[in-house]
């Protein structure tokens, strides 16, 4: 992974994951990121966004959100990174949300929540298991921390309600908090 400065920033590890140079094919598949993939092309050359695009960057926190709406539809995107406790790696997150339609979610097969290391040594990020519980995907959603550690999941119930957990970070793993 390349970048400028004494470390990466979630704008670099952004880049390495949605233009990474390997011929993995992500489980998210390549149609879904195209948009966040161009909001990112105009971040970096400082240019405006697409009508309907939301692109924020919070490299202080270390996440970025991609939102693209159209009439009734919201797709998101989410990135944010965690130091691991070792001092050695830092652990990359890549959140293909549900998209949502008049405020409820809609579960797709681009539906994704992919973590990669990075080993800060070689300089290098691979995609690596889920840290400390299982995703699930049916009626199920993830968001990611712009600020803080932890994971909120929220379980979209059949009659219309939801119920929410923490995945609270150590530094290792995410463990449950319900």
């Amino acid at each position: 992974m390349k970048f400028k400065g004494p470390r990466p920033t979630i704008t670099d590890f952004a880049w390495a994951f949605l233009f990474s140079d390997e011929d993995d094919e992500e489980e998210c598949g390549h149609e879904a990121i195209a948009g966040f993939e161009q909001a990112l092309i105009n971040y970096r050359a400082g240019k405006p966004q697409k009508e309907g695009t939301t692109f924020v960057v919070d490299k202080k926190n270390g996440y970025i959100l991609y939102e693209w709406r159209y009439e009734s539809r919201v797709k998101t995107q989410e990135m944010c990174y965690w130091n691991e406790s070792d001092g050695k790696h830092i652990l990359f997150a890549f959140n293909n949300l549900a998209d949502e339609n008049e405020g409820k979610p809609v579960i797709t097969e681009t539906s994704c929540l992919t973590f990669c290391r990075y080993n800060k040594a070689t300089k290098k990020m691979r995609i690596c298991d889920t840290p400390g519980f299982q995703v699930e995907y049916y009626d199920t959603s993830y968001s990611l921390p712009r600020s803080g550690k932890d994971i909120i999941v929220t379980k979209w119930n059949p009659d219309g309600g939801k119920t929410q957990k923490t995945l609270k970070w150590n530094g290792r793993k995410f463990i449950e908090i319900p």
